[in-house]
């Protein structure tokens, strides 16, 4: 491979590679018979956030359901209240570290969804902060305003009465959307389609506001339950739609016959113990363009490994080390409309790169809850190195 100005030259046989012009004064690197792999892209994390969730992880080992906790006060409302009394640059610190984590990891490039902050103040903040953070480091960041994740414990109070959740709708769709787009803060708007959070229709009312803004769609959908949120990423024209553990044989299809990315999310199921994991074999066999991502948040998920994503989509879903590898890279990034820059190793497109000391690229899934990623760049250069 030959890299000049942060992307690639040339890739393919050595002989064919060195008789760029370019080639006869590169500098060269000799990785040892290591795989490189394009630089892992994750298509759905929550990244700033002020606190773990651990005290749950033990509720729900005894126990607990999601939803038990979320009802007596926990889940994602503690996440809430937990970065509402943070600092800047306490959330910048852990975030910051996450994200050279996810570097070691061999992550070039992060979505990453507000929806901690849930009040105007809060959710522009968090969107801040990302901006801050991606131009201070070197991994990407992609905002996403998440500001409809669940309704804020203000909008549950009596005297809302029973119109609390589209009362706080109103408030995204008048206030926190349009100071998020006159700012540039975010590309992407997501709505948590789900019992508990927010309706179709109410989400059908954002995305429309958003799209005017132009931000564009993305869901969380059929994590829980079938709500339609499958359906609806297909009406709105939605980038991808997260979870689908419980979309059905139709949706499916239909998600098959469209554009959008299905983003599945396998380290939710295995924190929280459960045993039904997103229908991957079905989605890919009909068609459907599948994505793999971490998840990264405080409660369902706290990875920061996509190799561990890929290792539970190969073991617990049934997809082969080649489909998840290609989840993690190029579907990926088309579900960022990054394709044509970040994604495959080919000439023209970013050198975004991870090297793992592995023999067979199969052996990174293999080893699971190893990191063997000794090497990341970004844009041609190193940013993350083992030792």
């Amino acid at each position: 491979m030959l890299i000049a100005g942060g992307r690639i030259v040339a890739a393919g046989p050595r002989a064919r590679v060195e008789r760029h012009r370019e080639a006869r004064r590169a500098r060269k690197m000799d990785l040892g018979g290591r795989v490189v792999t394009p630089g892992l892209v994750d298509a759905h994390t929550h990244l700033v956030f002020a606190a773990s969730r651990a005290a749950e992880y033990e509720q729900r080992i005894a126990g607990a359901t999601y939803e038990q906790i979320a009802k007596a006060g926990g889940g994602i409302l503690s996440s809430v209240r937990a970065l509402r009394a943070a600092s800047d640059d306490a959330l910048a610190a852990g975030a910051r570290v996450r994200l050279a984590r996810m570097a070691a990891h061999g992550t070039t490039t992060v979505e990453a969804k507000t929806g901690y902050g849930l009040d105007f103040d809060n959710e522009l903040r968090t969107l801040k902060l990302m901006r801050r953070l991606g131009g201070e480091q070197s991994v990407e960041i992609v905002p996403t305003l998440l500001a409809a994740h669940v309704v804020p414990p203000e909008f549950r109070s009596r005297s809302f009465g029973t119109g609390g959740a589209d009362e706080y709708v109103d408030q995204i769709v008048r206030l926190i959307l349009p100071a998020a787009a006159l700012e540039g803060l975010a590309e992407y708007c997501d709505v948590f389609v789900e019992r508990g959070a927010f309706t179709v229709a109410q989400a059908r009312r954002i995305f429309a506001a958003a799209r005017a803004l132009g931000l564009k769609p993305r869901l969380h959908a059929e994590q829980l339950s079938r709500m339609g949120g499958a359906r609806l990423a297909i009406e709105v024209e939605a980038a991808s739609v997260d979870h689908l553990d419980f979309a059905s044989e139709a949706d499916m299809r239909a998600l098959a016959r469209s554009d959008v990315a299905c983003i599945l999310l396998p380290g939710c199921s295995f924190h929280l113990g459960l045993t039904h994991y997103a229908p991957a074999r079905k989605l890919i066999q009909a068609g459907a363009i599948v994505a793999l991502a971490t998840d990264c948040n405080p409660g369902t998920s706290p990875t920061l490994s996509l190799s561990m994503a890929m290792s539970l989509a190969c073991t617990q879903m049934r997809m082969t080390p080649a489909e998840a590898l290609a989840a993690c890279t190029i579907n990926a990034a088309y579900s960022l409309g990054r394709q044509a820059r970040i994604g495959s190793i080919e000439a023209g497109k970013d050198a975004d790169l991870a090297v793992f000391d592995v023999e067979d690229y199969r052996e990174i899934p293999y080893y699971f809850g190893v990191n063997q990623c000794v090497m990341t760049m970004k844009r041609g250069r190193v940013i993350s190195e083992a030792g």
